[in-house]
C-alpha cells in the first residue's frame, strides 16, 4: 500500500474529507490511474493513518476517511544527518536515500570547503517534496524533516542536543568503525551525524567539531564521496542499534 500512501496537512479524524493537490492528484489521476472509491492510505501531521478511498470529483481529487491504522511503533534511535551542501544535483539523491533509511531530520550546512553557498526557497521546497515522495514511497508514517540550512558554526551550537555526535574525517585516526561505534553510540536515543563537502573538512574544523563534543571516526581507508558518506554511516548505526 505504500505506493499509495499520501500525507496531507492538519490533524483529521474519521470520517472526514481530506483534498489532495499537487504532484499528489497527479500520481492519484494519471500515474496510479485510481477510480472513485479505490482505496489509499492518508498520513496526517499527527502521523495518524487512515484507509481511506479516493474521491476523483471533476478536476478536484480527494480521499475520504474511513479508519485508522495502527502504525508501527518508531523503534531505533533518533537520527539527525547534517550533510554540507554539495554540487548539482546530489542533494537530491542524498535526501532521498536517508529518507528511506528513516532519517527524522536532515540539515544541509556549509563549511569552509563548499562550493556551494545559499541556496533559494525553490530548491529547499524541491527537497521537502523529494522527502515526502521518498517517505510515502518507502511507508514511513512521518516525513524526514529538510532544515533551512545553517553555518558550520550555528551546526556546532546544536551538539549539546544530542546523546553522541559523529563526525567522519578522512583524517582521523583509523580504527574500524566495527570497534568504534559500538562504544560510542551505546544507549544513544538521539544522534547526529556530519557529513562534510566534496573537499572535506579542515583540520581547524575537525578540532572545533571535537572541543563541542563529537567523536571524529575514520570510515577506512577508501574516500568516500558526500553523498555516499551519509548513507553508509546511517546504514551501519542502525544495523548495531535498530536492525
Amino acid at each position: 500500500m505504500s505506493a499509495r500512501r499520501f500525507f496531507v496537512e492538519g490533524v483529521h479524524e474519521v470520517g472526514e474529507t481530506v483534498t489532495l493537490d499537487g504532484t499528489d492528484a497527479h500520481k492519484i489521476r494519471s500515474v496510479l490511474r485510481l477510480r472513485s472509491g479505490d482505496d489509499v492510505e492518508i498520513v496526517d501531521s499527527a502521523a495518524t493513518v487512515f484507509a481511506a478511498a479516493a474521491m476523483l470529483e471533476g478536476s478536484r481529487v480527494c480521499a475520504q476517511l474511513r479508519e485508522k491504522r495502527i502504525a508501527p511503533a518508531a523503534s531505533g534511535p533518533h537520527i539527525v544527518v547534517a550533510q554540507a551542501l554539495p554540487k548539482g544535483q546530489k542533494m537530491d539523491f542524498v535526501v532521498e536515500k536517508l529518507t528511506e533509511l528513516g532519517v527524522a531530520a536532515i540539515v544541509p550546512f556549509e563549511s569552509e570547503r563548499t562550493i556551494v553557498t545559499g541556496i533559494g526557497a525553490g530548491k529547499l521546497e524541491r527537497w521537502r517534496r523529494i522527502a515526502k515522495s521518498a517517505a510515502q514511497q518507502s511507508g514511513r508514517s512521518d516525513v524526514a524533516r529538510v532544515e533551512e540550512p545553517v553555518r558550520f558554526e550555528r551546526l556546532l551550537d546544536m551538539f549539546g542536543n544530542f546523546d553522541g555526535v559523529l563526525f567522519p574525517w578522512e583524517l582521523a585516526e583509523q580504527v574500524p568503525l566495527r570497534v568504534t561505534l559500538p562504544v560510542l553510540i551505546a544507549g544513544a536515543r538521539r544522534l547526529l551525524i556530519v557529513i562534510g563537502p566534496e573537499g572535506g573538512f579542515t583540520h581547524a574544523e575537525a578540532e572545533l567539531a571535537r572541543k563541542a563534543g563529537a567523536s571524529l571516526v575514520s570510515l577506512g581507508t577508501r574516500i568516500l564521496r558526500t553523498e555516499t558518506a551519509a548513507m553508509t554511516v546511517v546504514a551501519i548505526v542502525k544495523y548495531l542499534l535498530e536492525e
